[in-house]
């Protein structure tokens, strides 16, 4: 007859059995949680690099202008060549170029575009036949605590990768750096000089954001880094369509308005894109380089007040009447040139 401690070793030893079938994955019913690693094999290719060009110009009357070259990332999310990248890399761009996993390059336009938010929409004329394409996530379900990564050009350096978590969520008008449009996931994934414009993948290997800025004191990542939410993505260029209209440009308040002998709030004309519906209406940026408080601004440009009649200080409401206007109509804006009012229309194309 068995003892008690006879049963219990007993059990002892079914208990440590079943372990070790459990593991070996002998009963079929376990299977092995993925790694990052294996997550990032399967969406890697879907990352690609942007090498954006934009005319500069000088910071004395007189001096030459030229191009200047910038390159980040992005991500290829429909079959057709739609890439997600940040609007502040392309927004003001001449000439794009985009470059897949496998060294194949095309040639991209932007085709929707909002930097109040920070991102932008490219074209690629042509795209690898086996490309693969990221998913969306849906970045409301997103948590503090939450491990992501990031895949990246870092420096030039393609396809990196570099992990952290959700560090925290910024609500639009929240953050200081004049994306006030946008809602931000923060991480402590490193972000550098070329990651701008790439995705932030969940653990599942769906993209929760695309990487905007950093905050550094020193120039380099210090753990504060900001993507813009997917489902902000997908609101404004997928859902909306948020116009791409050719022009970078600064609104200019307050203490500006005297520095520039300005009636109301309008805004600084910066580089226009030769060829958009900005350089087709007729608008002008400027030619010189400022530096005005903290501020570096390219001046000497058109200052736009008004369009179709409304202040451009009432963005909200600008921004729902532009979406409504349809091919055919008569744009109009009123713009301040070399110190005087005039006015610029065209028929929407």
């Amino acid at each position: 007859m068995n003892t008690f401690g006879d049963r219990l070793r007993m059990r002892h030893v079914a208990a440590a059995a079943a372990l070790v079938i459990a593991l070996s994955g002998e009963t079929g019913a376990q299977t092995s949680p993925q790694t990052i690693g294996d997550v990032f094999d399967r969406v890697y290719r879907s990352v690609v690099l942007v090498r954006a060009t934009e005319r500069d110009v000088p910071s004395e009357p007189g001096e030459p202008g030229g191009r200047v070259s910038s390159f980040g990332s992005g991500v290829l999310i429909s079959q057709d060549g739609r890439i997600l990248t940040a609007a502040h890399l392309v927004h003001a761009a001449s000439e794009i170029h985009v470059e897949f996993w496998n060294g194949q390059r095309s040639r991209a336009r932007v085709v929707s575009s909002a930097p109040g938010a920070d991102v932008s929409l490219l074209q690629a004329e042509t795209v690898p036949n086996d490309a693969p394409v990221a998913h969306l996530a849906d970045s409301d379900r997103a948590r503090i605590g939450d491990q992501v990564f990031i895949v990246g050009a870092p420096y030039g350096l393609t396809h990196t990768l570099t992990v952290g978590h959700v560090s925290g969520r910024q609500k639009p008008g929240q953050m200081v750096t004049g994306f006030v449009h946008a809602e931000f996931l923060q991480t402590d994934a490193a972000i550098n000089q070329g990651n701008s414009g790439g995705p932030m993948f969940n653990i599942t290997g769906e993209v929760l954001g695309v990487v905007s800025h950093i905050i550094s004191k020193s120039g380099g990542f210090e753990g504060l880094g900001f993507v813009v939410t997917s489902n902000v993505a997908r609101q404004l260029l997928l859902e909306r369509g948020a116009a791409w209209h050719g022009i970078d440009a600064v609104l200019l308040t307050g203490d500006q308005l005297k520095v520039f002998n300005l009636p109301e709030p309008g805004v600084l004309i910066q580089r226009v894109v030769e060829n958009s519906f900005a350089a087709k209406l007729g608008l002008r940026g400027g030619f010189v380089k400022a530096t005005i408080g903290d501020r570096t601004l390219i001046v000497g440009g058109d200052v736009v007040l008004r369009v179709q009649g409304v202040p451009v200080a009432e963005g909200h409401r600008l921004r729902e009447m532009l979406g409504r206007l349809q091919s055919g109509e008569r744009l109009t804006m009123t713009i301040v040139r070399q110190g005087r009012l005039q006015e610029l229309s065209m028929t929407v194309p």
